[in-house]
């Protein structure tokens, strides 16, 4: 390639070409590359110069405890580790419409009240900011506003005298560089912009949160490396039928991760949910058959949602497999265990599965519940309304335990419900681990013995 030659970059997924063609070899995506023109060119070598030398620390010299400032909404505070860490990058992204701006206004209007607050938004103009902070009732709030898509002003901003101690930036997307000649968007932009600004952030301790754009496919905009460069990466999930938001953390090097926070979607903003179980829980109807209520966990919270099932049977020839916040191939795993170990003639059905609420799971413990809702649809033999079930099921039909069954019954426990169907507890140095919780606990070792409660899997249905 030419010295001063221009390169052409997906913006799908980063990869560099010495030519344009109509689909990137590398994702496989089409109308993806992008003529970007090099900022500079790395040398081959590093020549003769003199280095700096490195100054290192011990790693048991003593640090100083840097207190996180809490925003006072539980939700968000929890999801990110308990507060912010002063020099974070925070990544926030979420399909368009769900709440991303209006939760960080709302965080940033807390912790206004003590600290330095600004707010830069690059999509939306500062009168309409000032718009939603009234309208959720916040335009009091001490927040400094500022409308910029130029990296360098906002750079000089946060190493200013008067810098602030957190800062948003809405959104990413829309930042540029002006040494780069991409357009806003790109990915050279995307992870320039992001390497100044953190770097920066980091200099004098500020709190940076950046909005960032999702794809067709729900993942962040740009390029890969932007998750690796920030401190946390949260995602805000919902179903637009469901006044449900779902904050989660996928990575967070504060924290736990797949910890999640449940908000509602109200005329005065995203309102917490302490309790996100019983409000899950809350439209439940009466015994009703296909349906069964997990115990799940997420991160470290407990979490109970209810399971629903149909199984109906198909006037095609394939039959269909419609499944809404659950894995669809652990749908086919289950099916096909209940045919070959159980004896179950369920494939020939139409099969539909749903997680009520708006929530999506994604750990195996809800396969016995999965597979209690397909045998109860197929049966018409409602499981007891005051049961709670959880537990992974393997190929061979076992059932496997699940982490840390006693919270899941506690909170089980906390809601009404008085019986439990649990896998086997885990044996420790030949005696198994005993369960102190006040409900009724039935270990299921195979999914066979999960049968009899239905009539061992007969269709009964007309």
């Amino acid at each position: 390639m030419a010295r001063n030659a221009p390169a052409y970059v997906c913006q799908s997924c980063g990869s560099s070409h010495r030519k344009w063609a109509g689909r990137c070899d590398a994702c496989g995506e089409w109308n993806t590359l992008v003529e970007e023109l090099p900022a500079e060119i790395v040398p081959r070598g590093l020549g003769r110069g003199q280095a700096r030398r490195l100054d290192t620390v011990a790693l048991d010299a003593p640090a100083p405890e840097t207190p996180r400032r809490i925003t006072g909404i539980a939700e968000f505070d929890r999801v990110s580790g308990g507060g912010l860490v002063p020099g974070s990058a925070v990544l926030i992204g979420g399909d368009p419409g769900i709440g991303k701006s209006t939760l960080l206004l709302q965080a940033v209007c807390r912790l206004a009240a003590g600290q330095g607050c600004l707010y830069i938004t690059g999509e939306e103009a500062v009168e309409q900011v000032r718009q939603r902070a009234s309208r959720l009732g916040l335009g009091k709030a001490p927040v400094q506003l500022a409308a910029a898509t130029n990296v360098r002003d906002i750079v000089a901003a946060l190493d200013g005298p008067d810098r602030p101690d957190v800062a948003v930036i809405d959104s990413i997307q829309t930042m540029y560089v002006d040494q780069l000649d991409s357009a806003p968007g790109t990915v050279a932009q995307v992870r320039s912009s992001a390497a100044e600004l953190i770097r920066a952030a980091k200099r004098h301790g500020t709190c940076l949160l950046l909005v960032g754009h999702v794809t067709k496919d729900g993942t962040i905009a740009g390029p890969r490396v932007l998750e690796h460069m920030v401190d946390t990466v949260l995602y805000f999930e919902g179903e637009r039928g469901h006044q449900f938001r779902i904050l989660r953390a996928v990575k967070n090097r504060f924290g736990p991760t797949d910890e999640i926070g449940v908000f509602e979607m109200t005329d005065a903003g995203l309102a917490e949910v302490s309790n996100p179980s019983e409000l899950f829980l809350a439209e439940r109807s009466g015994d009703v058959s296909g349906a069964a209520v997990f115990a799940g966990l997420e991160g470290t919270r407990p979490l109970l949602v209810e399971i629903q099932a149909l199984v109906a049977p198909s006037p095609l020839g394939t039959p269909r497999r419609a499944v809404v916040g659950w894995d669809t191939a652990r749908l086919s795993m289950v099916l096909a265990v209940l045919e070959a170990r159980c004896g179950v003639a369920i494939g020939a059905n139409d099969i539909f599965l749903n997680v009520a609420g708006g929530l999506r799971i994604v750990e195996p413990a809800a396969d016995m519940a999965v597979a209690a809702c397909l045998l109860s649809s197929l049966t018409g033999t409602p499981l007891p309304r005051d049961t709670v079930v959880f537990g992974e099921i393997g190929l061979s039909g076992e059932v496997r335990p699940v982490s840390q069954p006693e919270l899941r019954l506690k909170e089980a426990a906390k809601l009404g419900f008085s019986r439990a169907l649990v896998p086997p507890r885990r044996r420790r140095g030949g005696r198994a681990a005993g369960l102190k919780v006040p409900i009724e606990v039935h270990e299921i070792a195979s999914l066979a013995a999960l049968l009899p409660m239905f009539g061992n899997g007969r269709e009964t249905k007309e």
